[in-house]
């Protein structure tokens, strides 16, 4: 182990759980995920019973090819031509109907897992992408991604050998009943393995249930700090922590291993005795089968059936115990699916936002809001922002600014209070631009039906044109990840013509502007003023931010201070009048020339 150091590397707790609720939470699972596809499963376990009882039939071909063919060979030096005949349509057609029932079982049950696979994790994905931002924000993008795939593709694990499983059961059931009435204490030797082999299989399954739960556990936590590490390569590798980061990762390794190592010993030596114990049960059979064929008691080909259908029986009955190992790695998975498809859904912010009346494109009232409890953001905060204006939200760091566009926008829900804007939509241009791996088209439309028209206009607005024209395939450029190729500033930009091309009534910059240069900043808020004049839907621009000559360009200044409107009027007005105000001013301009 590290030292404690090491970030996220809490190492989980092995969780017990009594036998009768593990044994029925694997009924639960089952009678659950058969019901997706219902008519796939039936036809597989058709397929498994026709096998099973082709199985068992096989057997009946043996001793009739025994005794009525090779023995009669030996002892009358004479070939019965219509025994072999009818021995030989008996074998090769039961063998037949056997192949059958083999594809049919395994095509269907493939098709019943995989199917299967796929609703779950549509399911998963559909409830995830249901759920509002604040949801997601508690929690990890990689514990996420683990669930929706990982664990939902081990949840339907138990759907490949459970058809066979059933098959087994039929075996058994039919196969008892016809080596008990060829020779009752031989077929009592050979069932006696029956229960055995259950037993060996329970007592495997209690053994090795808690150490897959802990591996499904340690796989989530591995994805998630892969998916953490990858996503912050940048800032790994410009401070130098690759070496710690790999720490981390082997330690949530090691853990992994460890609990696979122990789910390998355990099913080690259950595969060791559920191989020997039919093994020493077959000799013994041989033994005491000779011994009643001396005796008169059985004939030769009822010995060799009997042997026969008992070595068959012993790779299916190996079946059950796949079943049994696998039912721990679908519970496992399946628990930690369920945790998120029984979640209930969040309520939506935007159905608590209501319309605002005619001329005021945003207004909140009284609005109250905290990430933690005992710690507001914003305590009874009222502002009236009227259609067609320019406004800047200025205020010291950790006031409230990004949490309010992020209210302002529906994204999260205020604790308590109101908020109605205009018809028409709202779009939200974040201070962080994030980029797709995808064409620069792509990043503007995302896929909507947008014209170049309105492309080319929006990416004129946001001051695009001059570095679009220098890429090498325009708009149909590759962005790479997460913008990649292109500079901070002018990330920003894609994304502010990203907003503008969707056209919304009302749009929140969250210092979106804060990478460009003072000239192309000016040049881009002066556009903003003067597109509601061709882009028919935006009529109201709403921006936070810091730069002294972007907010003289606003209409209006609302001036924040420890969750509040402190203030608000034109920046000239606020500068002479609010001394708190022209301190802050006067300190972002020091910061610029600093």
């Amino acid at each position: 182990m590290v030292e404690n150091d090491v970030a996220d590397v809490s190492e989980p707790t092995i969780k017990t759980v009594d036998s009768d609720s593990r044994l029925k939470e694997a009924f639960q699972l089952i009678r659950v995920i058969v019901k997706f596809h219902p008519r796939l499963f039936i036809i597989a376990v058709s397929g498994a019973a026709v096998f099973a009882v082709c199985t068992v039939g096989s057997s009946i071909g043996v001793r009739w090819m025994v005794d009525r063919v090779i023995l009669i060979r030996f002892e009358e030096g004479r070939l019965d031509g219509s025994a072999m005949l009818v021995g030989a349509c008996l074998v090769i057609g039961v063998g037949l109907l056997r192949a059958a029932g083999v594809i049919v079982r395994r095509s269907f049950a493939g098709r019943t897992e995989w199917r299967t696979a796929e609703t779950i994790t549509n399911r998963v994905i559909d409830h995830v992408v249901a759920q509002p931002i604040s949801w997601h924000r508690k929690r990890m993008t990689g514990d996420i991604v683990a669930r929706c795939g990982v664990d939902s593709d081990a949840s339907v694990a138990i759907l490949a050998p459970l058809p066979f499983a059933s098959s087994v059961l039929v075996m058994m059931l039919v196969s008892s009943a016809w080596m008990l009435s060829v020779d009752i204490p031989l077929g009592v030797l050979a069932i006696i393995v029956f229960p055995i082999l259950l037993a060996l299989n329970i007592g495997y399954q209690k053994r090795i249930d808690r150490f897959y739960a802990l591996a499904q556990d340690e796989l989530g936590a591995l994805s998630q700090a892969v998916h953490e590490s990858f996503d912050g390569v940048m800032v790994v590798k410009s401070f130098g922590a690759e070496d710690r980061e790999t720490e981390r990762l082997a330690v949530i390794t090691s853990r992994l291993r460890n609990a696979r190592i122990d789910a390998v010993s355990v099913r080690s030596m259950f595969e060791a005795a559920i191989d020997a114990i039919p093994s020493l049960i077959n000799i013994l059979l041989i033994v005491l089968g000779a011994i009643r064929v001396k005796s008169g008691a059985m004939s030769i080909g009822d010995l060799t059936s009997f042997i026969y259908l008992f070595t068959l029986l012993v790779f299916p009955l190996r079946i059950i115990g796949y079943l049994f190992s696998e039912i721990p790695h679908s519970v496992a998975g399946w628990r930690r699916v369920r945790e998120v498809i029984e979640e209930p859904i969040g309520k939506d912010p935007n159905d608590v936002i209501q319309f605002a009346k005619t001329g005021v494109a945003l207004s909140c009232t009284n609005i109250n809001f905290s990430h933690t409890p005992n710690n507001p953001v914003l305590s009874d905060l009222s502002l009236e922002i009227l259609s067609g204006k320019t406004v800047a939200i200025v205020g010291a760091t950790g006031c409230g600014k990004t949490t309010l566009l992020h209210l302002m926008s529906g994204l999260i829900e205020c604790d308590s209070g109101s908020i109605a804007v205009q018809p028409g939509g709202v779009g939200l241009v974040f201070q962080e631009a994030f980029l797709f791996a995808e064409s620069l088209r792509f990043n503007i439309t995302l896929d909507s039906p947008i014209s170049d028209l309105q492309v080319n206009q929006s990416l004129r607005i946001a001051e695009c044109s001059d570095f679009v024209g220098d890429l090498t395939n325009g708009l149909e450029t590759m962005m790479g990840e997460r913008g990649v190729s292109l500079s901070g500033g002018q990330r920003q930009r894609i994304a502010l013509a990203r907003a503008i091309a969707h056209n919304r009534a009302l749009l929140l910059l969250d210092d979106t502007t804060s990478a460009l240069d003072p000239s192309t900043e000016a040049r881009v808020v002066n556009n903003l003023r003067e597109m509601a004049k061709t882009v028919s839907n935006i009529t109201t621009v709403v921006i936070v931010a810091s730069r002294p000559s972007t907010i003289a360009l606003a209409d209006e200044v609302l001036y924040m201070r420890e969750g509040h409107i402190a203030d608000h009027a034109p920046h000239d007005v606020l500068y002479s009048r609010n001394s708190d105000y022209r301190e802050l001013i006067n300190a972002f301009e020091q910061d610029r020339h600093e």
